[in-house]
């Protein structure tokens, strides 16, 4: 972009650089590939819940966002609504198990559970599902330097990557937390002052504004249609969705890798607490954004809806503004690229390199080999970046879609290990192919909205799984003691504490703090119906 000028490309520049110093100062206390992964278990309880939302709430949300709910109105925020229910059942029942094992990788857990091609099996689903994911992610920013600049988006994308991938080699874990926690600062403020700005510039003011949205339907969040292909109604919302987050935040190695960097299980819940409370005001402020640009721009259709923001920003003339707004969306987009390095290099050597190929490697050894697995991410992730410069539609909704298939083989390996005394191996492997099998049989012959593959995968995968599993010589008299059930029998017989600095360090106890959860979700849907009442 020829008019980027001095002052933005100044604060652009400024970033990136801040970005790979910090990288550069934190790998001064990586020694270890247990610190590489796990960040030495002191990183503060508030830093942890930052960079879990500017891991999944991050650049895409700030481009996605708006360009979604642009298109299909304010009813997309059914989508998000879900957190404080998810969040609730993931800290109760998920969590618990996967802090106290002092792992790294969360597959360990299946091994544990049910043997090694368990966990060889859902950690190579983890690495493909989080190829694609962040090849969007890695397009996203390469999207942004190409509007700005003019950069051909190929070339841009091999920039961004190498910032990337430099400084999570560095750093490891506390490099992708600490930046992620400078980084959401400047996203959000670049995102208020966004709000400001387009408010002050609307033609009828806010309140008329808001009244022409309203007569064409597009604030109105309680979409209650029974259509299955519809993605923004209240059922996809609070049903197939609430799946969906339950899994990306319980069962996700990426998201929990970063609880299990806190200090103890409650610095762990309250990560995660913190960003249940904080999501929702985090999707209303940029779906928001893309209502209010509808009314802005007349509703005129763009090229590609993922550039409204930028283009709104670059033409308002406020100083400074586009330069902010772009180091916001490249950093977090960075951050959350580093996130996914990161953990895709974690599994490749534990679950892989260290399992199959080295079992008996020194600590530094396992350290340069996550590193070369971070940089080896970094150069294969390009391949679908650019397969994602064809798309024009909402980068979020395109994740988001790509994740949905990946949902119910989650949910049910993890699950009906969690609670089924009668679940094994042979089993669930097979409740897994029968659960891609079903959605790659409705991808292509049904129209159902992405969100309801998440429970579809989930029914599916869990049914044949656990059928499969008692039909498999599953059947068990007793409760593993790596389920709900059993752990909790194994504390009481044993004698063993629950409770750890007043939170509980077992699943399946419920902290006094989790119970305000349910009553601010219903205070979410509450607060959604009085302003849709007063437009």
């Amino acid at each position: 972009m020829s008019n980027f000028g001095v002052l933005n490309w100044a604060i652009l520049v400024t970033y990136i650089i801040g970005n790979l110093v910090l990288g550069f100062f934190l790998s001064r206390r990586v020694e270890t590939a247990t610190d590489y992964y796990l960040g030495r278990r002191t990183t503060p309880w508030w830093a942890i819940g930052v960079s879990v939302i500017a891991t999944y709430i991050g650049a895409l949300t700030f481009l996605g966002g708006p360009a979604w709910s642009y298109a299909d109105g304010f009813a997309v925020i059914f989508i998000h609504i879900n957190y404080p229910i998810a969040i609730f059942i993931v800290i109760t029942l998920f969590l618990p198990f996967f802090y106290n094992s002092g792992c790294a990788s969360i597959f360990d857990y299946l091994e544990s559970r049910f043997g090694l091609t368990s966990r060889s099996v859902m950690s190579f689903v983890f690495l493909f599902g989080n190829f694609a994911y962040s090849g969007i992610m890695l397009y996203t920013t390469a999207l942004v330097l190409e509007y700005i600049t003019g950069v051909n988006v190929v070339v841009a994308i091999m920039i961004v990557a190498s910032v990337a991938v430099t400084y999570t080699m560095l750093g490891g874990i506390s490099a992708v937390i600490w930046t992620d926690v400078i980084q959401t600062g400047i996203l959000f403020l670049g995102a208020i002052i966004t709000a400001v700005l387009l408010i002050g510039e609307l033609p009828d003011g806010l309140a008329g504004t808001l009244q022409s949205l309203k007569e064409m339907g597009k604030t109105n969040p309680f979409e209650t249609s029974v259509d299955p292909a519809k993605v923004g109604t209240i059922w996809t919302g609070i049903v197939a969705m609430s799946i969906y987050h339950v899994v990306v935040y319980g069962v996700n190695q990426m998201m929990v890798q970063r609880t299990l960097t806190a200090k103890s299980i409650g610095d762990a819940q309250k990560a995660y607490i913190m960003m249940a409370y904080v999501a929702f005001c985090i999707f209303f402020l940029f779906f928001g954004l893309g209502i209010l640009f509808f009314g802005y721009y007349g509703g005129k259709p763009f090229d590609n809806e993922n550039l409204i923001v930028l283009e709104f920003v670059s033409t308002i003339g406020f100083p400074g503004l586009m330069g902010i707004v772009t180091a916001a969306i490249v950093a977090a987009s960075m951050s959350s690229l580093d996130s996914s390095l990161n953990s895709m290099a974690t599994v490749t050597t534990l679950d892989f390199y260290e399992k199959f190929f080295k079992k008996d490697g020194s600590a530094e050894h396992y350290l340069t080999a996550t590193r070369w697995f971070t940089f080896i991410w970094a150069v294969a992730i390009i391949v679908p970046a650019i397969m994602f410069t064809k798309s024009g539609g909402s980068v979020i909704e395109i994740l988001s879609k790509i994740g949905s298939f990946f949902v119910g083989a989650k949910l049910a390996m993890f699950g009906l290990g969690f609670f089924s005394k009668h679940a094994n191996e042979k089993g669930l492997l097979l409740g897994v192919v029968a659960g891609f099998a079903s959605l790659a049989y409705i991808e292509y012959n049904m129209d159902i909205a992405w969100p309801w593959y998440c429970a579809i995968g989930g029914v599916v995968s869990t049914a044949v799984g656990w059928t499969a599993s008692v039909m498999l010589g599953g059947f068990q008299k007793d409760y593993s003691p790596y389920s709900v059930k059993g752990q909790l029998q194994k504390y009481e017989e044993e004698g063993l504490p629950m409770m750890q600095d007043g939170w509980y360090v077992v699943a399946g106890k419920i902290d006094k703090v989790s119970y305000g959860l349910p009553f601010f979700f219903l205070a979410c849907i509450a607060l959604l119906w009085v302003l849709n009442s007063l437009i």
